[in-house]
């Protein structure tokens, strides 16, 4: 089942819709969607290694709108979408311990979240929930989340086939720590935030 997934995405990748179908999942990621964005890029980049700068921009640039669209249901719909996605990831009883560190932290909380498994959205939805500067948040989130998706392609383009290769040997144990890592990362928002 693994296999026919992994190819269906390589197929996926490969079509002319795939990167519509990236920019769609990296903006709703960056908002409210659980899956990051990564389960495209990898496969987008194996498939097509002469794309992957557009590829990485076209993440980029969706993830921070995504990201504006998650800090605008925390400045605007807070007390209707923006609590239900927090009480959805756990976040709802932390809210005021977190104030005080976002207030001192804010622009290092979000380029944190933006690049490493921790689900950004929760980070997006409460920077604009506690009026994060919004010129500081674009350019927390273009940095980190820049710096993830062009470090993750230029990684696959420069190794392309050995990694394709190697993916191809291991798919059942990269696919078990690459959904430990995002649960990891779930449990890292509700037990240190």
């Amino acid at each position: 089942m693994l296999r026919r997934l992994y190819d269906w995405t390589m197929d996926l990748a490969a079509h002319r819709h795939a990167l519509f179908a990236l920019g769609a999942v990296s903006f709703v990621e960056s908002s409210f969607f659980p899956i990051p964005p990564d389960v495209l890029i990898i496969p987008m980049v194996l498939a097509a290694r002469d794309q992957a700068w557009k590829i990485a921009l076209i993440a980029t640039i969706t993830s921070v709108l995504g990201g504006l669209a998650g800090y605008g249901i925390g400045a605007f719909l807070f007390d209707t979408v923006g609590q239900s996605i927090l009480d959805f990831y756990g976040k709802a009883d932390a809210y005021i311990r977190f104030q005080a560190l976002y207030d001192e932290w804010g622009a290092w909380i979000v380029a944190a979240a933006g690049f490493t498994p921790i689900p950004y959205k929760v980070f997006t939805i409460a920077s604009g929930a506690l009026s994060l500067d919004p010129a500081v948040f674009t350019f927390a989130s273009a940095l980190s989340r820049g710096a993830r998706f062009f470090i993750l392609a230029g990684l696959l383009w420069y190794f392309g086939p050995p990694i394709k290769n190697f993916i191809d040997r291991h798919l059942p144990i990269l696919a078990t720590l690459f959904f430990v890592m995002l649960f990891a990362g779930f449990i890292a928002i509700r037990y240190l935030f």
